[in-house]
């Protein structure tokens, strides 16, 4: 009689579809909501980083402009700076004198919603830039400067805008010796 009823309770199933069930929507749910939660950190991802190469581009084009411009390389636009007043990485390249508002000359057509901001550096460098200097004439002397150029991101979306900053090395020849530029 025992035996009767426990081969009565192993065939008796009910129920078991009912839970089987309610697993399988649990399981599917987590799957539903990690995945759900993925999309929206890559979507989150993808704007940061469409934010910081506009920023990039911003700036890169900030200092591509103030290179277009002979003019913001004259040294009587230049003020005289301190050692405190720069950058901490620019401390060690013994500059002189700092030009804060350089002229951005823009193509045709090309314009920006924030405009980078740039500012050029001065050295007391006066060497030859490696390879070059030395002809029949002899030493020919160089003016050294950096250009800094700070983008910011130029769409109007998104309550945090990316920044990103440029620095060209930029050497010419001194002006006695370019005819008077």
């Amino acid at each position: 009689m025992m035996r009767r009823r426990m081969n009565g309770l192993a065939k008796d199933q009910s129920g078991v579809a009912l839970v089987i069930a309610l697993v399988l929507m649990v399981v599917l749910t987590l799957i539903g909501l990690a995945s759900s939660l993925s999309s929206t950190f890559e979507i989150k991802h993808s704007g940061n980083k469409r934010g910081s190469t506009d920023a990039f581009y911003a700036a890169d084009g900030g200092a591509q402009a103030v290179l277009g411009t002979v003019a913001n390389f004259n040294k009587s636009n230049f003020l005289s700076v301190t050692t405190d007043a720069l950058p901490a990485d620019l401390r060690n390249e013994s500059i002189d004198k700092k030009f804060s508002s350089p002229s951005l000359s823009l193509p045709t057509g090309v314009s920006f919603t924030d405009l980078p901001t740039a500012t050029v550096f001065h050295t007391t460098k006066s060497n030859a830039p490696r390879g070059l200097g030395f002809g029949a004439t002899g030493n020919i002397d160089y003016e050294h400067f950096f250009v800094d150029s700070v983008g910011r991101d130029q769409t109007d979306t998104g309550l945090l805008k990316s920044n990103c900053q440029v620095r060209e090395k930029v050497v010419r020849l001194l002006p006695t010796l370019q005819g008077g530029y």
